[in-house]
């Protein structure tokens, strides 16, 4: 309402200066037009601190809805999904900027609406045509200024895996994990050059976009300064003839000025509530997006077949235009029992274990717990019952307690049930001598709660702390544990063995590693090739087998040879009765060490 009050009240106070009349009837119009001005300012201030507020709690809530959404996701395939990460992106997007701004805009609007329609009652006082002019003039205005959003929004869906290759590229740069090799190898100018090209492609995009709107906006501008100018020359015309007064004059200028500026604000308003709005409907789609994994409607929870689980002709692969990564596999994993699962890189292995927990379902077949299919046992209470170290685990950036403590959430601040798991994978002295002990930040990214700067652990500690972490849940009913020992040396790989091989006893277990000595005293050892099982058996019953289990173990056998250029067959390397040369029987010394 203040604009339409300081037009109205300039024209009282210079129709009463104008009339030249004594006393003091000047005093009022010039009073409230100082006690508006005063109050103008003053709201410019309190609105501005309030949209700030608002600013803050949309963002709030709209963040929380975006990532409750997120971890509401049960798989991984859309994570693996380009297209659902570009529209993620683009959620984020909306959450953060877009759905505070749509809100702010839509106030702003309510106070052009007001405004605008103050000042055209004012204006149609004056001249009825003027009014319906400037109210002409803001319809084409509108449209144009639409179609620019929708161009606005397309040119982000189109860019935004360029957005996100500059993001990555820009993280390499800045990473420490990566900063060693791109050193090395001199890589920062090729990755800078890759991000400086996505960088240009999508600003000359802008540009682009830009210059049609400078374009468009330029005329319409133009052709609402002629209509202001008209008018003015209109009402000066008036004036002289006396059929309107000076105080009409100054009412009419600033009402056809103050009527355009609404009329204008108005519709940017309009259009970029369009635009908010445009953005606003990835992180819509995003919050309404159906469960990738179904929830079963009527869960099973009691068993209805023997103890254990069981692969029943299970068929898989990652996508419909990818190979198949899993062929008919028919498996049993008996309850109480330590299951090694051995093949080539690529053999289905860690497929096997993401289906088990149900990060995926099998495109044909089914899995079996219990004799309940997977699928209709809820996610939460199938994935209570696992504790697993991931072959990709990972390395938060967190304490040295946290990062194992979120192995088992709800004994997070469990500082005795955190070292004993920690002392089991033989990491509890290299935490314990850290510089803050367990409540040291393992990153050098950020800085501790004191201000002190984090530690950095070897590979080796990191694996450690990660089977610490799988080791909060080893009171759970499946253990898997992918290359446990991967990045150990030959001393500590013998250890975590000796030591898991004690706390796996009458625990049902899925152990994989390339090195066979880890797997060697398992109850079942399976070999995978080529998506399906080619053998299984015992460490001996396979050996005799004289396989593809067999010619793995001799492969790895020979690198221990005491003499070059020993004949080392198969059957003589793994035969725990036929030690016929001095290597076989060093192979077999040195594997029972790691054993």
């Amino acid at each position: 309402m203040v604009p339409v009050s300081v037009a109205w009240l300039t024209k009282l106070l210079v129709d009463e200066i104008a009339s030249g009349a004594s006393g003091t009837q000047w005093v009022m119009p010039a009073v409230g037009l100082a006690t508006v001005s005063a109050l103008a300012v003053g709201l410019t201030h309190l609105v501005n601190y309030w949209d700030t507020e608002l600013d803050r709690r949309v963002l709030y809530v709209t963040t929380d809805r975006l990532y409750s959404a997120i971890n509401g996701f049960g798989g991984l395939a859309r994570f693996e999904n380009p297209g659902m990460l570009d529209r993620l992106r683009l959620a984020e997007e909306g959450a953060v900027g877009s759905v505070a701004a749509a809100v702010q805009v839509s106030f702003s609007l309510a106070r052009s609406l007001l405004t605008l329609g103050s000042l055209m009652l004012a204006l149609a006082s004056i001249s009825r045509l003027m009014a319906g002019l400037v109210i002409a003039a803001a319809v084409p205005a509108l449209l144009v200024e639409l179609a620019l959003s929708r161009q606005r929004d397309a040119l982000t869906v189109r860019f935004a895996p360029s957005a996100r290759l500059r993001a990555l590229y820009g993280s390499l740069m800045k990473s420490a994990g990566a900063a060693s090799e791109i050193r090395l190898l001199g890589l920062g100018s090729f990755l800078k050059g890759r991000m400086m090209t996505e960088v240009a492609r999508l600003q000359d995009s802008e540009r682009r976009h830009g210059r049609r709107v400078v374009a468009v906006q330029s005329s319409l501008t133009l052709a609402g300064a002629l209509i202001a100018g008209g008018g003015l020359v209109w009402s000066a015309g008036q004036a002289a003839r006396g059929r309107i007064s000076i105080g009409d004059v100054t009412a009419f200028t600033a009402a056809v000025t103050g009527a355009q500026a609404a009329s204008i604000a108005l519709v940017q308003g309009i259009a970029g509530l369009h635009r908010c709005l445009l953005m606003f409907s990835h992180y819509r789609t995003v919050l309404a997006m159906e469960p990738d994994l179904v929830e079963p409607t009527e869960p099973l929870r009691q068993p209805t077949g023997p103890p254990g689980i069981v692969f029943r002709q299970v068929w898989f692969r990652y996508a419909e235009e990818q190979p198949w990564v899993l062929r008919g596999v028919d498996l049993v994993i008996p309850a109480g029992c330590a299951v090694g699962l051995v093949g080539l890189n690529g053999a289905g292995k860690s497929t096997l274990v993401k289906l088990l927990c149900r990060f995926y379902d099998p495109d044909r077949g089914a899995i079996l717990w219990d004799g309940v299919d997977l699928r209709d046992i809820p996610l939460h209470e199938l994935r209570s019952r696992l504790g697993v170290l991931f072959q990709e685990f990972v390395r938060y950036e967190l304490t040295a307690a946290e990062n194992i403590g979120v192995g088992d959430l709800q004994a997070i601040g469990d500082a005795p049930r955190i070292r004993a798991v920690a002392e089991l994978a033989g990491v509890h002295s290299v935490l314990e001598n850290l510089p803050k002990g367990y409540r040291t930040l393992l990153s050098r990214s950020f800085f501790g709660d004191e201000g002190e700067v984090g530690a950095l652990l070897s590979g080796g500690q990191w694996q450690r702390v990660g089977l610490a972490r799988a080791l909060m849940r080893s009171d759970r009913r499946l253990l898997i544990l992918d290359e446990p020992s991967s990045g150990l040396d030959a001393e500590a790989e013998a250890e975590i063995h000796q030591q898991l091989r004690a706390h796996r006893r009458s625990r049902t277990s899925v152990l994989i590693s390339h090195r066979l000595s880890g797997i060697r005293d398992a109850d079942l050892i399976v070999v995978l090739e080529n998506g399906r099982v080619r053998q299984q058996g015992t460490h001996q019953e396979l050996i005799r087998g004289a396989g593809p289990y067999a010619r793995l173990f001799a492969l790895q056998a020979k690198g221990y040879q005491a003499t070059p250029g020993t004949d080392n067959h198969a059957e003589d390397t793994v035969d725990g009765e036929e030690a016929d040369s001095p290597g076989v029987e060093t192979a077999r010394v040195v594997a029972d060490d790691h054993h």
